[in-house]
This record gives structure tokens, sequence and C-alpha cells, in this order.
């Protein structure tokens, strides 16, 4: 999973900026939801590599693109690339307390 810690500073600036992009089925954002696997920034290029929380999710183009435009915010990011991945697979297990507490899942 994302290890905070081993970001670099751009790399900490696009997982904030990640945090103002939230689920509008779920209304909590994807980071804390468990879904950013990983940043990497290399000069003005980010990749973000994630997940959804279900197969076919049919909000992946807009999630895409409000993705792309929060790491885009960043000053030293130019161009964003995502990689959906499906492993590890999702669950609610990955979720931040806030999320698990937003959503009334205890446990």
């Amino acid at each position: 999973m994302l290890e905070i810690e081993k970001l670099s500073n751009t790399e900490k600036e696009v997982y904030q900026a990640l945090k103002k992009v939230i689920d509008p089925e779920l209304q909590v954002n994807i980071v804390d939801l468990g879904l950013i696997y990983g940043i990497e920034v290399s000069e003005t290029k980010c990749q973000i590599t994630m997940t959804l929380t279900i197969m076919g999710c049919p909000l992946s183009e807009w999630l895409d693109h409000e993705i792309t435009k929060a790491a885009k915010s960043v000053d030293e990011v130019d161009e964003c690339q995502i990689k959906l991945v499906w492993y590890p697979q999702w669950n609610p297990s990955m979720m931040s307390r806030v999320a698990r507490m937003t959503l009334g899942i205890h446990g």
C-alpha cells in the first residue's frame, strides 16, 4: 500500500490534492477510501496507481478527469497518467478510520 513517509515533497502535495476528490456516491475522498496505491512524480510527470471499489465502476471516467485535475493543480506536475489495477483487490478494510466512521462501518 501507499507509504506516505516514502513520498517526495511533490508526491505528498499530489496526495493532499487527491484528498479533494470526493467519490460522488459515497461522499468520501478517494484517499480515505483506500483507492490510491501509489504516486510517482518524475520531472513534471505524475503516475497514480489506483483501483476502484468495483470493476466497471460507472464513475471511472469522471474520477479520471477529477484525479488528473487534482494532480495537475500541483505546480510541479504538468502531466498525469492513471494506472488502474485490480490487485490487491479493494475491500472496506483499506478505508481510513474516518471513512469507515463516515459510512457507518464499525470494526
